[in-house]
C-alpha cells in the first residue's frame, strides 16, 4: 500500500471512544439474494446520500457494491461495459443474446496427446502483426485467360434476368507440395517458404474466420511448405460465418439440411465455379496465353475442357536484414482479362460470386431480399453481406492482391439461382 508506515501529517487524535458508536439503518434484511420468491432489490443514490427504495416480491433481485459515479452496482447488474457481470459469469455479448445457443464447434483436426505445443498465438495478438514489404516480383506464369463478357456488367430488367448454367470446366486446387512448379522452384533455391494464395490468405485473414481450420506445415530441409489436408474447409467458400447468428449445424440442434453451413458452403462453392466460368467469351481466337500451359491439365485423362485459369508464381521478400534473406514464394490464380476502356491494354481480373441466402431463415444475419430490394437499396445489400461475410470477402481481396490483378468482380447470385452482376 503506497504510504504505509510513513508519519502523517494530518493525523487526527482521537478524542474520544468509537466503541460506543453505531449506525442505525432501516433497510429490511434478507437471506435470498439471488433471483426467486422474496428476493429484495435495493437502489440507492450514493451522491446523494443513501435514498434507498425497498422492493420485495417475487421475482426481483439485491444489488449491492459500489459502482460508477458513486451508484450501486454488483453482481446481476449490467455495469459500465455493457456485460451482465459478477457471479452470472461476466457475458459481455450484444443485446438479448441470453437465449442464443451456445455454439461449441469441433475442430477441424483432433489434437493428440503426445502432440507438444511450441507456441499459442490469440487473434489479437495475430491481428496486429505486420510487416512491409516490396509489391512482389513474377516468377513464371501458367495457362490461359478468356476475355470477360462486359455484358454481366449491365444491370438487367426483370424480363431479362440470366439464369445461372452448368458450366462443366476442369479446375484444379492443387496443395503446395504436390504442385510441379513450385517443386522445380524449390529445387532451384529460389525461395524458403513456399505456400498457395487460398492457403496464405486464410492465415492472413485468421482473425475474421469463425469455422475451425487447420494448415499443414511440411518442413523439408531448409524450406518450409504451406500445405492443406484433403477436402479441407479451406476450399469451401462458406456463407454468413460472420453473421451474429450464423446458421447452425446440425450437432446444434438445426433440422433444416439445406441451411446447415456444410450444404451451404458446398452451394457456395459450386456457384462460384460456374459463374467464373459461365462470365467468359470462350473463343479461342481471343485469348490471353501465359508463357507456359497449365500444369494440373492432361488432356489424355480429362475429358472436360480445362477453365480460364492464370497460374502466376509470384515471389516476395521477407527478410529483416541482408545477413539472413527470406523470400516466399506464392501461386495466385487469376480468372479473366479484359480491354481497359481508356488506355486499351489488357487488365487482369479475378472473378467471385455472393450467393443469397434466404432472409427469413435462421442464419441470415438481418440480409435483405434482394429481388425488392437489390435495385433500390444496393448499398444496404452490400454492406450486409460485408458484415455477414467478412472473411470471405477479405480472402478475396487478398488473394487479388497478391495476384496484382487490376479489378475484382462481384457477381450477386439470387436464391433463385437467377443473379444481377454489380
Amino acid at each position: 500500500m503506497y504510504g504505509a508506515g510513513t508519519s502523517s501529517l494530518f493525523a487526527v487524535q482521537l478524542a474520544e471512544d468509537e466503541s460506543t458508536f453505531s449506525v442505525v439503518s432501516n433497510v429490511r434484511d434478507t437471506t435470498k439474494t439471488r433471483f426467486g420468491r422474496g428476493g429484495v432489490f435495493t437502489r440507492g443514490r450514493g451522491q446523494r446520500g443513501g435514498r434507498v427504495d425497498v422492493r420485495g416480491g417475487r421475482g426481483q433481485f439485491q444489488r449491492v457494491g459500489q459502482g460508477r459515479g458513486g451508484q450501486q452496482a454488483g453482481y446481476n447488474n449490467y455495469d459500465s461495459r455493457g456485460g451482465r457481470g459478477g457471479a452470472r459469469g461476466g457475458r459481455r455479448f450484444g443485446w438479448k443474446d441470453y437465449d442464443k445457443p451456445q455454439r461449441n464447434r469441433d475442430a477441424s483436426v483432433n489434437i493428440k496427446a503426445d502432440w507438444k505445443m511450441l507456441e499459442e498465438i490469440d487473434f489479437n495478438r495475430l491481428a496486429k502483426l505486420n510487416l512491409d514489404t516490396d509489391d512482389g516480383e513474377d516468377i513464371d506464369s501458367y495457362g490461359f485467360l478468356y476475355y470477360y463478357d462486359r455484358s454481366f456488367d449491365k444491370q438487367p430488367v426483370k424480363t431479362a434476368e440470366r439464369k445461372l448454367n452448368v458450366v462443366d470446366r476442369a479446375s484444379y486446387n492443387v496443395t503446395t507440395s504436390s504442385d510441379p512448379v513450385i517443386q522445380e522452384l524449390a529445387e532451384k533455391d529460389e525461395a524458403t517458404i513456399f505456400a498457395t494464395d487460398s492457403i496464405l490468405s486464410m492465415l492472413m485473414c485468421a482473425p475474421r474466420s469463425v469455422y475451425p481450420w487447420d494448415i499443414v506445415i511440411v518442413r523439408q530441409g531448409n524450406k518450409v511448405f504451406l500445405d492443406k489436408r484433403d477436402n479441407a474447409t479451406l476450399d469451401m467458400v462458406t456463407v454468413n460465418e460472420n453473421a451474429a447468428d450464423a446458421p447452425m449445424d446440425a450437432s446444434e440442434g438445426s433440422k433444416d439440411a439445406i441451411n446447415q453451413p456444410s450444404a451451404l458452403a458446398e452451394e457456395a462453392t459450386y456457384i462460384n465455379h460456374n459463374f467464373a466460368n459461365q462470365t467468359m467469351i470462350e473463343s479461342e481466337d481471343q485469348k490471353v496465353e501465359m508463357a507456359h500451359e497449365n500444369p494440373f491439365y492432361n488432356p489424355s485423362e480429362e475429358t472436360d475442357p480445362p477453365a480460364s485459369k492464370a497460374y502466376k508464381y509470384r515471389r516476395f521478400d521477407l527478410s529483416l536484414n541482408d545477413e539472413d534473406p527470406v523470400h516466399l514464394i506464392v501461386r495466385t490464380e487469376l480468372d479473366a482479362v479484359q480491354k481497359n476502356a481508356i488506355s486499351g491494354e489488357d487488365q487482369f481480373l479475378t472473378v467471385k460470386a455472393l450467393n443469397e441466402f434466404d432472409h427469413k431463415a435462421q442464419g441470415s444475419g438481418g440480409a435483405l431480399d434482394w429481388r425488392t430490394k437489390l435495385v433500390s437499396q444496393r448499398g444496404a445489400v452490400v454492406a450486409t453481406e460485408m458484415k455477414n461475410n467478412s472473411c470471405k470477402l477479405a480472402r478475396w481481396t487478398v488473394q487479388s492482391v497478391m495476384a496484382k490483378a487490376d479489378v475484382m468482380k462481384l457477381g450477386l447470385v439470387h436464391l433463385c439461382r437467377h443473379y444481377l452482376s454489380y
